[in-house]
């Protein structure tokens, strides 16, 4: 199947930054290509793959088209995909931002950002929490090259003084206990945190849930007569699934479908279960649906397969990445790093706006303080913080279902 690039006009701050990284370059071996170079050959995988099985639920879905049907899992993944190369793309103009000031030191925060090229809100921004992280004692050309990593993120999120009190003090505690003995060192140990979570997480989850995703799509090419449900569950296969796991969530998914709340707290519901078998669960949804008499019951069993396929994602192949048992040496904890930044996620799922903070906000306070605002009293790296926000963003999703077939353009590389 040929893929065609999307036409989809970039986010403000992605051609922002593109221009500003057009003008660096660096030399990388042929053989391994950079983090956004992954990040472009996952997103484009995932759009081959969210057609693909979008046109099983939906058969006049064409390439680059849009339909009108509950998207699958496989629809949401090309947009957070992109969501973690606009990270990366923050974490590139950080270390542009510290490689210029070893060769030249400025002397003031304006100097730093104009030498970056920032300007309207986003320059304001930046420059409120460097001049923050100033006041906590990080030498300035450290504290805007820190700064520099939230260009690509949810930063109106700073507007509430809350949230830029409680980011500058994570982001000054993470700069304080980071490797590295000169300021620029230590922060570079940021840098090199975010970009390898968010580098790792995506090849992670890319390896396992698209190359399930891809397995099956092939393995249904290929089989002869109707493809069934029951033949998914007695047919296909995938590494470390166990077919009797496999089969006993997708009746609980048919048992369930229409559940208020929809069922998610699968470790209860299935304990002891490797949840590769959800995987096969999920497909065999999938073909469920295609048969489904109606519409509603049709849309109620994509949603459990995409909540089976996002527990195995965020459960087995997240989780690890965010929190692993043992830090890296040079790097700073990727749970308080990823803590300083929950406030200021955002995804686009198309034309659909996710952010962490509307999440926060749309739930009770969890400590009830006013002085303190909800956003701060998450951690992404939790993976119950997480998992309850995804499935929060899958619920706006839902609402307008042909916004998630507004692909992204995949991020090309601008320092290779």
């Amino acid at each position: 199947m040929e893929i065609q690039e999307p036409s989809f006009r970039p986010l403000a701050t992605a051609a922002l930054l593109l221009a500003v990284l057009g003008l660096a370059s660096r030399a990388h071996a042929a053989e391994e290509p950079t983090p956004l170079q992954d990040n472009r050959r996952i997103t484009l995988g995932y759009i081959e793959i969210a057609y693909e099985l979008g046109a099983l639920l939906d058969p006049s879905l064409q390439p680059g088209g849009s339909s009108t049907v509950r998207p699958n899992w496989f629809t949401f993944a090309p947009h957070a995909s992109q969501t973690g190369g606009q990270g990366m793309l923050g974490t590139a103009l950080a270390r542009q931002a510290i490689a210029a000031a070893r060769g030249q030191p400025v002397l003031t925060v304006g100097n730093a950002l104009d030498r970056l090229g920032l300007t309207g809100e986003l320059r304001l921004t930046v420059e409120s929490l460097s001049l923050q992280l100033v006041l906590h004692g990080i030498p300035l050309d450290a504290a805007t090259s820190i700064a520099s990593l939230t260009t690509a993120m949810n930063w109106e999120a700073l507007a509430d003084p809350r949230t830029l009190t409680a980011t500058t003090l994570r982001f000054a505690s993470l700069y304080w206990s980071a490797p590295g003995f000169l300021p620029l060192d230590k922060a570079e140990s940021l840098v090199i945190t975010l970009e390898r979570t968010l580098h790792e997480g995506n090849v992670a989850i890319f390896t396992d849930i698209g190359g399930s995703g891809r397995l099956f799509l092939d393995w249904r090419r290929t089989a002869t007569g109707e493809v069934t449900p029951e033949r998914v569950l007695t047919e296909f296969s995938l590494p470390e699934a166990v077919p009797q796991e496999a089969r006993a969530a997708y009746e609980y998914a048919l048992a369930h479908a229409n559940d208020t709340p929809r069922p998610y707290q699968f470790e209860s519901i299935f304990p002891g279960m490797h949840w590769k078998s959800l995987l096969v669960a999920a497909f065999a949804l999938y073909e469920k649906a295609r048969l489904a008499p109606t519409p509603t019951a049709r849309d109620a069993l994509i949603a459990m397969g995409n909540n089976y396929v996002a527990w195995r994602e965020q459960h087995d192949m997240a989780q690890p990445v965010f929190a692993p048992a043992v830090q890296r040496p040079d790097e700073v904890s990727r749970s308080a790093l990823l803590e300083a930044i929950t406030p200021l996620l955002k995804t686009y799922f198309g034309t659909v706006e996710w952010t962490y903070a509307d999440y926060a906000y749309s739930r009770p306070d969890p400590d009830g303080n006013p002085f303190t605002s909800p956003p701060t009293e998450y951690n992404w790296a939790t993976f119950w913080d997480r998992w309850t926000g995804i499935l929060y963003a899958f619920d706006q999703a839902y609402g307008n279902p042909a916004g998630l077939w507004v692909m992204p353009e995949p991020i090309v590389d601008p320092t290779t």
